[in-house]
């Protein structure tokens, strides 16, 4: 059997035809494309993208198809087998190797960022619930997190991943905190300072295990993604000795729904370094013996739609972001396709998105929806 023809009847698989016409069918441009992914599997699909050698008009469609097939599970290649035992030997996320995803992610440019993403940069999954806008359904999340930690004026709150400062400062204005925020993005902290600056936040550039001091609330909004298996009990020992008896952690994460030890190969190596996803097994068996799950609450569906507003920002602040041919087009291609392929696994319910809401035990909890 060639390689085009039983690339040809994975696809068929997922309803997806090799030169049809529909928004999601592909468009190959280079014959070589075929062996290259039976060979290469989801990097070689992904680095052939952002070569040209194929097209999709609607990626986020053909990454729906893809998924709900589960054609991601049917190719296999030695290169997946060795990311799965470099991450089960070594601790990607160690302490000394906490610097590498801010300074490979978030520190490629503050421009891309704030033209990307809503007013306040919030960089993870909107609740569009009652929303229209990105930035509605980012206050609304912003607003669902300060009610499910029922805060109150006073509070001092810890935020582990705090971004570019988005919470702490939607929490210090709207609810009366103190905040304090830490990062390992040098980009991040220096433009977060800049927003809270008249507000009572502190943004430090810190590894989350150098904490060692009590707070009333804590909340960790999309920075367990990059913590890995390894860590997950020490990350969790760490907040469980930073929360105040009575106190409340938000964790908001995206979620797979099986158990693993690595991420995807393309995404581990041009977008999120040292990265995975925790399952819901892998949090309750890290949470058992310190905390008390009070409330769960998916709203996976959510990010497709929170993606696909970014991409709508990207492309048409392009010029904008890309002055003087900066980032180029392989860039843009590359971005494409993280935002569109991830827009397509949250489609597909292959990825979710959840907000855990722990305790130390305290009396009672009325989850907040």
């Amino acid at each position: 059997m060639s390689a085009k023809t039983r690339v040809e009847s994975l696809l068929r698989l997922a309803d997806i035809r090799i030169g049809g016409r529909r928004p999601f069918d592909i468009r190959v441009h280079k014959p070589r494309l075929y062996a290259r992914v039976l060979a290469g599997g989801s990097l070689a699909l992904g680095e052939s993208y952002m070569d040209g050698w194929w097209d999709v008009p609607r990626l986020d469609e053909f990454f729906n198809r893809l998924l709900r097939a589960e054609l991601d599970r049917k190719v296999k290649t030695p290169g997946m087998a060795l990311t799965v035992i470099k991450a089960n030997v070594v601790n990607l996320q160690s302490r000394k190797r906490a610097h590498i995803i801010g300074e490979r992610h978030y520190d490629i440019g503050n421009n891309l960022y704030s033209r990307m993403l809503d007013r306040r940069m919030n960089y993870s999954c909107g609740y569009w619930a009652k929303a229209r806008t990105l930035d509605a359904a980012q206050e609304a999340k912003l607003d669902l997190i300060c009610r499910k930690l029922k805060l109150k004026k006073g509070m001092k709150v810890l935020d582990i991943g705090c971004g570019w400062g988005g919470f702490a400062q939607y929490a210090a204005e709207k609810y009366g905190v103190s905040v304090v925020g830490i990062t390992v993005s040098r980009e991040q902290a220096t433009l977060a300072r800049e927003r809270c600056k008249d507000l009572p936040v502190e943004i430090r550039l810190q590894d989350y295990r150098a904490l060692d001091e009590e707070f009333d609330r804590i909340v960790s909004i999309g920075m367990i993604e990059h913590v890995g298996r390894k860590n997950y009990r020490t990350y969790f020992r760490v907040a469980d000795r930073c929360l105040k008896q009575g106190g409340l952690f938000l964790l908001h994460t995206i979620g797979r729904n099986r158990s693993g030890s690595s991420s995807d190969q393309w995404i581990e190596r041009y977008i999120f370094p040292n990265s995975m996803l925790p399952s819901l097994k892998q949090l309750t068996g890290a949470v058992e013996g310190r905390f008390v799950v009070e409330d769960i609450h998916n709203f996976g569906p959510d990010y497709d739609k929170t993606l696909l507003a970014w991409h709508a920002n990207f492309t048409h602040h392009w010029k904008q972001i890309d002055t003087k041919g900066k980032y180029g087009k392989r860039f843009y291609r590359m971005w494409t396709y993280y935002l569109l392929s991830s827009a397509g696994s949250f489609r597909s319910r292959k990825n979710q998105l959840w907000q855990l809401v722990l305790s130390k035990g305290v009396d009672t909890y009325e989850p907040v929806r």
